[in-house]
């Protein structure tokens, strides 16, 4: 069976894992929509789909919860800036947190290797390894990984989601908070060409602002855009190379710790 979702043009498109149903959303001809028609057995599927994401959400928050747990889903496009973010953040916070990553890629251990060594339990999922290729992690895969996991033990999870403007937005994978990095080098429109992505996001990082002297971008239209999709969404300006702004982000996270954290953190002596 496939895996569908829905893309801001409204259309639907499968994912297919079994290799026999059309790849047409991510070849040559995606802009023909025509195979997609919409009936009665493909709502029911696309209604078990995500149903069972769902599902599977409400069991991954509920775990985290359990035993007082973070979660916090970090999406972006490729090349924005997520791991070197994460290395940067694990070097600040993984001294006086328990931190996990749950690193997602299609192929290859390339970001999660970059993340070893800084004091975090790093979980790689390769969407391309028995999962069909996803451009996206959704809430059975970081079941995957949570299970794995010694949740007792840690108190922040961070999801690094693959790389992608679209599909990770679609798929609720148990996380408590929704943070997604724009880099300046993209330009000001996107969240009025992908509005579903930064609609989802509570945080929006705006990285690489170090390169904002050398770029034509107006980051006044940016934020413009910005509130006319998501006017509640919150804003930090960072640099993931230099570090300016990652402090902030920083203390983003901490913000969203359980009360039954911080009581449950050893006292100082």
């Amino acid at each position: 069976m496939g895996r569908f979702h829905q893309h801001d043009d409204g259309s639907w498109h499968n994912h297919d894992v079994d290799g026999d149903g059309p790849l047409a959303a991510h070849s040559p001809d995606a802009g023909d929509h025509s195979q997609y028609q919409t009936g009665r057995e493909r709502v029911q599927l696309l209604e078990r789909v995500f149903g069972e994401n769902d599902r599977k959400a409400a069991e991954n928050r509920s775990d985290l919860e359990r035993d007082g747990v973070i979660a916090i889903n970090l999406m972006s496009a490729p090349g924005a800036g997520k791991t070197t973010l994460l290395r940067e953040t694990l070097r600040r916070l993984a001294d006086r947190h328990r931190v996990a990553v749950i690193e997602g890629d299609i192929e290859t251990s390339l970001d999660a290797d970059r993340l070893r060594n800084l004091g975090a339990t790093i979980e790689l999922i390769n969407t391309g390894d028995g999962f069909g290729g996803e451009c996206h992690l959704d809430a059975p895969m970081v079941r995957s990984a949570l299970v794995r996991l010694p949740l007792p033990s840690l108190d922040l999870v961070l999801i690094e989601n693959v790389g992608n403007l679209v599909c990770p937005a679609e798929f609720d994978v148990g996380e408590h908070a929704r943070a997604m990095i724009h880099a300046v080098t993209e330009g000001e429109d996107k969240p009025l060409k992908y509005p579903i992505m930064f609609r989802s996001a509570d945080l929006v990082l705006i990285n690489k602002i170090d390169l904002l002297p050398y770029l034509d971008v107006d980051l006044g239209a940016f934020r413009r855009n910005l509130q006319t999709v998501n006017p509640t969404a919150a804003t930090i300006e960072i640099s993931a190379r230099t570090g300016a702004g990652v402090a902030a982000w920083c203390a983003w996270i901490e913000s969203l710790r359980h009360p039954a954290q911080e009581s449950a953190q050893p006292s100082a002596t």
